[in-house]
C-alpha cells in the first residue's frame, strides 16, 4: 500500500484505486472519500498485482482502476489485474479519460464490470457503486420485466429502420429528411426520435449539424442500468422538433452492442415517442436480426446497377436462410429514372423482375441541392422545399404520420 493509505489501515479495506498517480484524479480521491470514508486505499499498478495476492484482498469489495491517454503501456498489466480481481470475485471499475473506445471495450470485454468517465460527473461514481451492489440477477429481471411488461400508459410507438444495400444510395439522407418531415407533418405531429446505429461512420450528427458526445459510448455501454432519464439525457434536440441520438465522439467496434443493447434502446425509444427512425450500418451485424424483428418497416435503399443488385440478393438469401420476416422489406430505389426515361423504367422493372422485389418508394435524384443541404447540417426542406427528392420523402412522411394518428385513435 502507498503512503496514501497507511491512516486507513486501522479501518477494513472495502476498496482500492489503483493508478500511474492517484493525485492525477483528485476528483476520484473525493468520491472516494465521501462514498467510503476511510475504508479505502490507494495502490501503484506495480504493487496492485502483489496486493491482490494477498490475504487482505480477499474482502475487498471492488476495485477503481483509474487510466488516462498516458497509460497505453500500462495496458497489458491492467488487463492482467482484471483478470485477476476476477477470479477473486472483486469488481473492477474503470475510470477513464481520454482513453480510445476500442481500447475500453477490450477491458470490459475482459471482465470490468463498469467505467466512468473522467473528471467524474457529479453522482457517476455512487451510481456506480450502487451497480456493483445490485446483483446481476436483480438488474436483468427488472429490465427483463421492463421490456416485456410495458406499463398501460406506456406508448409503444412505431419503427422504421433504414440500411444502405450499397454506398452511396442514400439511406442516410432517407433516413434524416423523413424523420424530419414526420415531425413537421402538421399541427399534431407524432414524436419523433431518430437514432444513428452506424457506430463507426455514422453521419447524422453532420447532417443535421449536432455534436457527438461521450455520453452515446456511455448509453451504449451501460444499456442494461439503462432509465428513462439517462435515455433522454443521452438525445439531443434538433431545431425543438426532432430528437436525435447521434454516432459516438469516435469508431467503436460493431461488436461493441449485443442485441439485447439494441432491443433495450427501441424498447426506450419506443415507449417514448411515436415514431422511432433507424439509421442502420451498411453491414450486416449480429443485432441486424434484432433490428429486423422490433421493426414495423424496414427500408433498403438501393441503385438501379449491378452493385445494388448483387447486395439485394445476398441480403435476401440471408434473411430467407434465418427465416426472419422477408415481408417487412420495402425497396427504396434511390436515382430513379424520370417519368420521361423509358429506358431507365424498363432496366428498373427488369431489375424487379429478376430479383423477385417491388420498388415500393422511388426517390428522384436530388441534385446538388441534397450535398448541399448535409454538407450545411439542415434539412433538405430548410434548403431546397420544392426539391423533387424531397416530395417523394414528404409522402412516405405523410403515410407514416397518417398511419400513427390512426394507430393512436384506436389505441384511444
Amino acid at each position: 500500500m502507498s503512503s496514501a493509505s497507511t491512516s486507513k489501515q486501522l479501518a477494513p479495506i472495502r476498496a482500492c484505486t489503483i493508478s500511474r498517480d492517484v493525485q492525477n484524479f483528485d476528483l476520484l480521491i473525493e468520491d472516494m472519500e465521501l462514498e467510503l470514508g476511510e475504508s479505502w486505499g490507494d495502490l501503484s499498478f506495480p504493487n496492485a498485482l502483489k496486493f491482490l495476492d494477498q490475504p487482505d484482498a480477499r474482502g475487498m469489495e471492488f476495485i477503481a482502476i483509474a487510466l488516462d491517454d498516458d497509460d497505453e503501456p500500462n495496458m497489458a498489466l491492467v488487463e492482467a489485474l482484471i483478470q485477476r480481481a476476477n477470479t477473486l470475485d472483486i469488481a473492477v471499475l474503470v475510470i477513464a479519460e481520454e482513453l480510445g473506445p476500442i481500447t475500453l471495450h477490450r477491458l470490459l470485454r475482459l471482465g470490468a464490470s463498469d467505467f466512468v468517465p473522467y473528471p467524474l460527473p457529479e453522482g457517476a461514481l455512487h451510481d456506480a457503486i450502487q451497480r456493483l451492489r445490485t446483483p446481476v440477477t436483480e438488474v436483468s429481471n427488472i429490465s427483463a420485466q421492463s421490456r416485456m411488461m410495458p406499463s398501460a400508459s406506456q406508448k409503444m410507438g412505431a419503427v422504421y429502420a433504414v440500411q444502405p444495400l450499397s454506398g452511396g444510395s442514400g439511406a442516410t439522407t432517407f433516413a434524416v429528411n423523413l424523420a424530419w418531415e414526420i415531425a413537421n407533418s402538421g399541427k399534431e405531429a407524432p414524436s419523433v426520435c431518430l437514432l444513428d446505429f452506424d457506430l463507426q461512420t455514422g453521419s447524422i450528427a453532420t447532417y443535421l449539424d449536432l455534436a457527438r458526445t461521450e455520453k452515446v459510448y456511455e448509453l451504449l455501454s451501460n444499456t442494461a442500468v439503462m432509465d428513462r432519464d439517462f435515455f433522454m439525457n443521452t438525445l439531443q434536440t434538433f431545431n425543438d422538433r426532432l430528437k436525435v441520438l447521434t454516432a459516438a465522439a469516435d469508431m467503436l467496434p460493431l461488436d461493441l452492442i449485443t442485441p439485447d443493447d439494441i432491443d433495450r434502446v427501441i424498447t426506450m425509444a419506443r415507449a417514448n415517442f411515436d415514431v422511432v427512425i433507424i439509421d442502420m450500418p451498411g453491414t450486416v451485424v449480429q443485432w441486424t436480426e434484432t433490428v429486423l424483428n422490433d421493426a414495423d418497416c424496414y427500408y433498403a435503399t438501393m441503385e438501379l446497377d449491378m452493385r445494388s443488385a448483387q447486395n439485394a440478393l445476398r441480403l435476401i438469401r440471408a434473411l430467407k436462410a434465418e427465416d426472419l420476416p422477408l415481408s417487412k422489406l420495402r425497396y427504396v430505389l434511390n436515382r430513379a429514372p424520370k417519368f420521361t426515361d423509358l429506358s431507365g423504367k424498363a432496366r428498373a422493372k427488369r431489375m424487379a423482375e429478376s430479383l423477385d422485389i417491388e420498388f415500393e418508394v422511388s426517390l428522384p435524384d436530388g441534385t446538388a441541392q441534397v450535398t448541399h443541404a448535409n454538407d450545411h447540417g439542415l434539412p433538405l426542406a430548410e434548403i431546397a422545399p420544392k426539391n423533387p427528392l424531397l416530395k417523394e420523402i414528404r409522402k412516405v412522411a405523410q403515410a407514416i404520420a397518417e398511419a400513427t394518428h390512426d394507430h393512436s385513435r384506436a389505441a384511444a
